[in-house]
């Protein structure tokens, strides 16, 4: 059994590794490290472990965001939280963890941990992922050419749906993911807005709207090459959004 730990603090890190080994499991290992939730994704698609041992307050991507894209990995690990907040936090998703533990962490109590992640599969895994949903991602997760593309929510200039697939365009350029354009209105309703049916514009990214040669509206938005197209059921909508920008 190949285990990851997770969490921003070395110290932490390396005093859970010390406590693996005590137990001399066998067949149990600590295979890596990482040091927030993007190394942890990044980590286990390369090289994929059968457990995650996974802080939750960390920067960059917290142990929550980080549990729901493993989910959603061929094969998903089991994830085990390791976290300092006590248990009347944990209470609102206790239900769908493999376990956690609160910190510091007990040889015995991690023992049993490890044991209880055995039991799980990648479906039960894949629940708990679809269950568990926390605040909006701070990170799109896109395919390319098999391996995994991780991009800030922060670098996305907008979203254009085509076809079965949603073009994400961002700072660094564009990838495919197979979201519906509807579900990423829903989680990220308070950093982008609808301009047309295929299209969601960061509000923070919308520079100003202008009139074209046939009498439509354009929004210009920076990180976008050319205006973009605003329809004219989200004219209104739109217009006094940038109003208040």
């Amino acid at each position: 059994m190949r285990i990851l730990i997770v969490d921003d603090e070395p110290l932490a890190r390396a005093r859970l590794r010390t406590l693996v080994e005590e137990l001399g499991m066998p067949g149990v290992e600590v295979a890596g490290e990482a040091v927030d939730g993007v190394d942890a994704i990044l980590a286990h698609e390369s090289t994929p472990f059968d457990v995650v041992l996974l802080d939750i307050a960390m920067p960059r991507m917290d142990g929550l965001e980080a549990a729901r894209h493993l989910s959603a990995q061929e094969p998903a690990p089991a994830v085990v939280f390791c976290t300092a907040f006590d248990e009347h936090a944990l209470a609102a998703f206790e239900a769908h963890a493999v376990d956690y533990l609160v910190k510091p962490v007990a040889r015995e109590r991690l023992r049993v941990a490890i044991e209880r992640a055995r039991r799980f599969t990648g479906d039960q895994m894949r629940r708990i992922g679809e269950e568990v949903q926390p605040q909006a991602r701070t990170h799109i997760c896109a395919r390319i050419r098999g391996s995994l593309r991780l991009v800030a929510v922060a670098d996305v200039a907008y979203f254009l749906a085509e076809d079965k697939y949603v073009v994400v365009h961002h700072d660094g350029g564009e990838v495919l993911i197979e979201e519906s354009l509807k579900a990423l209105e829903d989680e990220f309703k308070d950093r982008f807005v609808r301009i047309h049916r295929n299209c969601l514009v960061a509000v923070d990214r919308i520079l100003a709207l202008e009139r074209n040669g046939e009498g439509g509206t354009m929004a210009l938005v920076r990180g976008a090459p050319n205006p973009l197209e605003v329809s004219r059921r989200c004219v209104p909508s739109v217009r006094d959004l940038v109003k208040h920008l």
